[in-house]
């Protein structure tokens, strides 16, 4: 199906697996650390001592000019190494994250499946696939370079040296002018090539 989308993340970090793991299961603090994607998170229900059961409502945007509601439910949490989430709203699906580290780095892996339900995004699948998954590559790439500043600051060994790092970059609000004069350029063309075709 044409509004069926399966994308696989990769991301390296410096640091411990357990400081990273927590701050990718705590969902309500993405708008803090993640501001560029994650605009609103609300707590729907706890879960369980672990987790599992975990619900978060989510309000989120990528780099084109259009937001996501859905839900996000914890479904196997398995503290450092892997976060199952089932999602529910604007699209459909699993995301699956694993985290490894071996006296090294920590790899994160994220592997997202979903099927978009939003009209938006449901309608004209067909026709902009390409720029719906470009955006979903736009906004994970926003979330390693956060998630780094956000890891940074915490390894910061002074307050002052903490202070230094960069805040994280907010939502693009700029997309919705760039198509529209993109749009504007291509009926420019095509109206030019309309007439020199028909003069």
């Amino acid at each position: 199906m044409t509004n069926e989308y399966h994308f696989v993340t990769r991301w390296q970090f410096d640091g411990q697996i357990e400081e990273v793991y927590d701050l990718i299961r705590d969902a309500l603090n993405y708008p803090r650390w993640w501001p560029s994607v994650y605009l609103e998170t609300q707590e729907i229900a706890p879960g369980d001592e672990s987790g599992v059961g975990r619900r978060i409502r989510l309000h989120t945007k990528g780099w084109l000019p259009y937001t996501l509601r859905w839900e996000s439910c914890a479904t196997e949490v398995k503290r450092p190494h892997l976060l199952t989430v089932r999602a529910t709203g604007d699209f459909d699906g699993r995301g699956i994250w694993t985290l490894e580290q071996q006296h090294g780095p920590v790899n994160v892996t994220f592997d997202w499946k979903l099927t978009a339900d939003k009209p938006l995004l449901r309608n004209l699948s067909f026709l902009l696939k390409p720029a719906f998954s470009a955006n979903h590559r736009w906004a994970m790439a926003r979330g390693e370079e956060s998630l780094r500043l956000e890891l940074a600051r915490r390894q910061a060994a002074t307050s002052e040296e903490a202070s230094r790092v960069p805040a994280p970059p907010g939502p693009n609000r700029t997309s919705g002018l760039w198509l529209t004069l993109a749009a504007v350029a291509v009926i420019g063309i095509l109206a030019g090539l309309f007439r020199l075709a028909w003069p």
